[in-house]
């Protein structure tokens, strides 16, 4: 199970106010359970911006959609004509949910609306990739949708570091570097000059307090 909240709507507004014509995609897995994520929770959040855009005088155009898990392609391959009419694509996902669609759709700013605290489930059975490191406070509309926490070895926030050969880590030849991922994907955007964004030391309190952890429906609401 992972847990998930929604960053505040001012910092999603923030995200976006350049784009008018966006789509924002709910998750039908954790983020529906833990009621932050889901199909109810994606309409109310188009609704609220919509109405914060309109009072602004800048009208924007929103769809929605929900997906039965952002961290499946097959579930995100179905978004394809939705994602081509859209500026701007915002995940109601864990941080796996945006570096998913990313990678789906490179040509396209995926912006996370949520914030990942949480996870733990099942031990044993299929065989998983990291992509998100928890950390409580998204950072990938920075990032190109790639999760430097959790990607980079040295979970590098401002990188790359001099180990870098070829875009190959130094830890090993087979792993990609991930801050020249990053540079890749920020360059087909033109984003390149977000690189220039210094990144200060992760606040690990908004995720990780000590010992067995345990969270609540009241806890996601309150961020």
């Amino acid at each position: 199970m992972i847990v998930a909240g929604q960053k505040p709507i001012v910092e999603i507004a923030a995200l976006i106010e350049n784009y008018n014509k966006v789509l924002l995609v709910g998750c039908g897995g954790c983020v529906t359970v833990c009621l932050s994520g889901g199909e109810k929770e994606t309409e109310i959040l188009a609704a609220a911006l919509r109405i914060k855009r309109k009072l602004e005088g800048k009208p924007i155009e929103i769809a929605t959609s929900t997906v039965t898990r952002q961290c499946d392609p097959e579930f995100i391959d179905a978004l394809q004509d939705l994602v081509k009419d859209a500026d701007a694509v915002v995940s109601l996902a864990c941080g796996v949910g945006p570096q998913y669609l990313a990678e789906r759709y490179p040509d396209k700013y995926i912006v996370p609306a949520m914030n990942t605290y949480f996870a733990g489930g099942s031990k044993q059975h299929g065989v998983w990739e990291e992509r998100c490191g928890l950390c409580g406070d998204c950072v990938l509309h920075l990032t190109g949708g790639i999760c430097p926490v959790s990607r980079c070895s040295k979970s590098i926030l401002n990188g790359p570091c001099g180990g870098s050969q070829q875009g190959k880590c130094e830890i090993d030849k087979d792993v990609d570097c991930a801050w020249q991922l990053i540079y890749d994907r920020l360059r087909v955007l033109g984003q390149l000059e977000t690189l220039k964004q210094v990144m200060p030391p992760k606040d690990w309190s908004k995720s990780r307090d000590g010992g067995p952890r345990r969270m609540t429906i009241e806890d996601v609401m309150n961020g």
